[in-house]
């Protein structure tokens, strides 16, 4: 089996389409997309579209829950732009999605960790930045989780992490935005340092496992524009750099 991870697309129309376009270029017999699929000043409508028609199998991230159940007032500037943009069936279509899914046999995937959308599973904050959490933390993190490869995103940074005597954790990275600032709970950001969209491909055969962790070019400054054009000057830096504009 072959199969295409993405994550964190977040209303990202053009990195998603790059992606897209190289998956069908290297082969795959299957696409799991991780959630976070249209919160952003972007393309949220037309990414879901884009989503639904190709019928990726998808999980249901925070961003998505929040833009298909919280009060409009209650949400982020970039859930409200998602929310006001998409319509009735997309933003159901966002609720609806399952928060985990069992992949393939031994294959389980959700956002972020098995009970939370809302929190890291791979990664600890320490300095307003985040740093690999130690194995036993993302074991205990885990839970009763079972499985020999977990996918998850949140984090918008691609790495994986073998736990010793259990799985392998994969995390593809963030299609479509490679630097946030997340001001709630401890203040942080993240930041890949580039603006390439990223995903992960995991090979299963005869040689074993085979995990590639790729970073592709496409036209990042449409997205600029765009994060321009609709008042997130700061989304625009992340989005051009892939690091976020220094206080």
């Amino acid at each position: 089996m072959r199969l295409a991870i993405i994550a964190d697309v977040h209303g990202n129309l053009p990195a998603l389409e790059a992606v897209l376009a190289d998956v069908e270029r290297r082969g795959a017999d299957r696409i799991v997309n991780l959630g976070d699929c249209a919160s952003g000043r972007l393309w949220p409508r037309e990414t879901c579209e884009r989503l639904i028609t190709t019928r990726i199998t998808s999980i249901r991230g925070n961003h998505d829950r929040w833009v298909a159940s919280l009060r409009r007032d209650d949400m982020g500037v970039s859930d409200r732009y998602a929310f006001d943009e998409l319509v009735g069936c997309q933003r159901d279509w966002l609720g609806q999605l399952a928060p985990t899914i069992e992949v393939d046999t031994d294959v389980i995937a959700f956002h972020a960790t098995p009970d939370d959308d809302n929190r890291y599973l791979l990664e600890d904050i320490e300095q307003d930045r985040l740093v690999a959490a130690r194995p036993e933390t993302v074991a205990r993190r885990l839970g009763s989780a079972s499985a020999t490869i977990v996918l998850c995103g949140h984090s918008h940074q691609q790495h994986m992490m073998q736990l010793p005597g259990g799985p392998l954790v994969i995390n593809p990275g963030s299609v479509g935005c490679p630097a946030y600032e997340d001001p709630e709970g401890t203040p942080h950001v993240f930041e890949a340092g580039s603006p390439h969209a990223r995903y992960a491909l995991a090979t299963t055969g005869d040689t074993g496992l085979i995990v590639d962790l790729i970073a592709i070019e496409y036209d990042h400054m449409a997205a600029v524009k765009r994060a321009r054009a609709n008042d997130r000057p700061e989304w625009a830096h992340g989005l051009e750099r892939g690091f976020m504009p220094r206080r």
